[in-house]
């Protein structure tokens, strides 16, 4: 069969066309720029003119107005009541400053600032630091009247400004700044401090309660406040001090309790194991008796035996005890009171496990024993046949 022929695909059909005009010489003329591209010289004089004549026109109009500027109207005197159709002729007159013969000047504590006065940030900075002063001076002197009872409580104002002088607080201001900072700082200090004149004619001051905490020392609040809350703190005190009174006192009676229950307990082991090892074969020297005096120093403590108490609760539970019998005996020559178990065999429950332990340890190491000997035997009479 013959072989039908493939078809290519269209993208592999086409062939790049070729524009018969784009020649070397041609896209040489597109990218070399025209004759006409760059201004000629009549062109770039024109602009040039034009450059500088913009320049003087603003050199000019700026220097027009630096000298307006600095020919300002004058201002209308403090005075002249002034219309509307004056106020073209002249500025009006600021607050803070007086006009005369369209001249401002500014009041102590201010200073010009265009046409207006505005507050002197030195002056005011000065007038802080004198109020300051006299807060510090004033409620110090009041803080350590109610601390220590030395100070003042009305302090002379001029006692105050005196100190100032000496100091030489504001040296740095004129005369006349130094009086007006003065009298803005006495306004400042009666609006802040109580203020008072004595018989003598004197003006006092005096620090207001709502300050004068704040300069008071730490150890002195401390003080004051305990003072003010003695009887809370007193009161808390003696219920924390009858509370731990009374926990030591329970504690101390549990403890006793549970101490002579012990004790109580020692002793009548310590009878019941004396009266087995009396009836036993082996011990036939000891004593089904032990004497009450040494049976107590063999138990208690050092520190237990200086207190009779502990012993005599102890006693008290023996005498209780049917099991124990108490009589008098001479030993050595000496009467003594001696104790004697009663009831024979009557071991305690664990006392009872530990010998049947003992007793099946034994019987296992006998029986090793025996059998150990046996094979011994046994052998010795293998080898003699």
């Amino acid at each position: 069969m013959d072989s039908i022929p493939r078809k290519r695909p269209k993208s592999e059909t086409k062939t790049p066309k070729r524009n018969p005009k784009s020649s070397p010489s041609s896209i040489r003329s597109l990218l070399e720029p025209s004759e006409n591209f760059f201004p000629s010289k009549e062109e770039f004089l024109r602009l040039l003119t034009v450059l500088l004549v913009a320049c003087a026109v603003a050199f000019t109009c700026n220097f027009i107005s630096k000298y307006l500027s600095s020919n300002p109207k004058p201002f209308c005197d403090s005075n002249f009541d002034s219309t509307d159709s004056d106020l073209d002729l002249c500025e009006p007159c600021p607050i803070n400053g007086e006009c005369y013969q369209g001249k401002l000047l500014c009041n102590h504590g201010f200073r010009k600032q265009g046409t207006l006065c505005v507050e002197d940030g030195e002056i005011n900075e000065s007038t802080k630091k004198l109020v300051g002063h006299f807060e510090r001076k004033v409620c110090e002197a009041y803080a350590h009247n109610e601390c220590y009872g030395t100070g003042e409580i009305w302090v002379p104002e001029n006692d105050v400004w005196k100190e100032l002088r000496v100091n030489g607080f504001l040296n740095n201001l004129d005369e006349q700044a130094y009086n007006f900072v003065k009298g803005k700082a006495v306004e400042a200090v009666t609006e802040l401090l109580e203020k008072r004149t004595n018989s003598n004619g004197i003006i006092e001051l005096k620090c207001p309660e709502s300050l004068v905490e704040s300069y008071k020392p730490l150890t002195c609040r401390i003080h004051q406040w305990l003072l003010q809350h003695i009887l809370i703190i007193s009161s808390s005190c003696a219920m924390l001090v009858g509370c731990a009174i009374l926990y030591r006192k329970i504690r101390r009676k549990r403890y006793f309790s549970s101490r002579v229950e012990e004790l109580y307990e020692q002793v009548c082991d310590f009878l019941e194991e004396n009266a087995v090892a009396s009836n036993s074969a082996d011990t036939s020297n000891c004593e089904p008796w032990v004497i009450a005096s040494r049976l107590r120093d063999h138990l208690l403590l050092p520190r237990e035996r200086r207190d009779p108490l502990l012993w005599s609760k102890v006693e008290e539970l023996i005498q209780e005890d049917s099991r124990i019998d108490r009589y008098p005996k001479i030993v050595k020559g000496e009467q003594k009171v001696v104790w004697e178990w009663q009831v024979e065999g009557s071991l305690s429950l664990s006392k009872l496990k530990k010998r049947r332990e003992t007793q099946k340890k034994v019987r296992k190491i006998i029986d090793s024993n025996t059998s150990l000997q046996e094979n011994y035997n046994r052998k010795i009479a293998e080898t003699s046949y």
